[in-house]
């Protein structure tokens, strides 16, 4: 009885609303051909593959695939790398996006306020091979405006290329000026939601800008802050390819501190042309993401349910 009536209530609910969901039917059909049907491919990382025989006849070796990834001690390089990087983006840039969202919000809807957030997110359109090459003009040891700079004041220069410490602060900060811009318009937009009789029932009882900013815009942000925490958790384990390919290449010097998972996945594609050991390799990526995902949505349901996704 209970399931027929679940049954009648969904009919109900398919009737009732068929335009909406005709008009989710385009995207619904986008996500399985091109994020569900896929991942037939996952098939490989479990086979010698073969382009000629196909995904089908390929000969299956089990595990070997995984085996040849986890057998050293590069693994553990790569995976670090990888999480170390991916939590210090998401912890500035929500540090920063947030900072620049609630300044500009307090300053009102002046030009000059438009002006800097057209500013802002002009750095999220220029792709990093565009910044890559820029980079080169900023970093080479010999032509680079940062080593002219210094050897103009004196100071000694540094060669970017061959001191591989240098480069976890200037991938975060580059990383900070791309996309922290675009990050305050999504808080921003977040703030202008928030109730104005809030604020205005807090300077009446004598709150200033700070207490209203940590009292009220803050608080009242926390389920948007864990919506995209949650969203970014989901690629903690993605290698930011286009970034660090784009401004560190190749170069062995530079390699223990830069390298990431999908960074070893291109050069080995690259290098041995084996289908199924990349694939093993980004099957172990898209497996760990996946679990963290569920298990941070889990924590942040039990915290507060309007915060989680699902």
């Amino acid at each position: 009885m209970k399931a027929a009536s679940i049954r009648n209530k969904g009919l109900r609910d398919l009737i009732n609303n068929r335009y909406l969901y005709l008009l989710a039917i385009p995207a619904v059909l986008f996500s399985i051909i091109f994020a569900y049907l896929p991942m037939v491919g996952v098939l490989i990382a479990f086979q010698d593959f073969n382009p000629i025989k196909g995904l089908w006849h390929s000969e299956w070796i089990g595990l070997d695939n995984f085996k040849f990834f986890f057998r050293g001690q590069e693994w553990m390089t790569i995976t670090y790398n990888t999480v170390f990087f991916n939590i210090m983006f998401i912890i500035t840039g929500t540090i920063l996006s947030l900072a620049l969202a609630v300044m500009l919000t307090e300053l009102g809807k002046s030009i000059v306020v438009r002006v800097m957030q057209s500013v802002m997110i002009l750095p999220n359109f220029i792709s990093w091979p565009i910044v890559g090459l820029f980079s080169v003009a900023f970093f080479t040891a010999d032509t680079g405006v940062i080593n002219q700079f210094l050897s103009t004041i004196g100071a000694s220069t540094i060669d970017f290329y061959t001191n591989e410490s240098i480069w976890p602060p200037i991938l975060v900060v580059l990383n900070l000026w791309k996309t922290a811009g675009f990050g305050a318009i999504v808080y921003m937009a977040a703030i202008v939601g928030i109730d104005k009789e809030m604020y205005e029932a807090a300077r009446m009882d004598g709150a200033s800008r700070l207490q209203c900013i940590f009292r009220i815009t803050l608080p009242m942000l926390k389920s948007t802050i864990v919506m995209l925490f949650l969203l970014s958790l989901g690629n903690i384990f993605g290698g930011n390819l286009d970034m660090i390919y784009s401004l560190v290449g190749d170069n062995t010097f530079l390699t223990d501190r830069t390298d990431t998972i999908d960074i070893y996945v291109f050069r080995a594609l690259r290098t041995s042309g084996s289908l199924g050991m990349t694939q093993a390799i980004a099957l172990y990526q898209s497996v760990i993401g996946f679990i963290l995902v569920i298990t941070a949505n889990k924590i942040a349901g039990k915290l507060d349910k309007e915060s989680a996704l699902f």
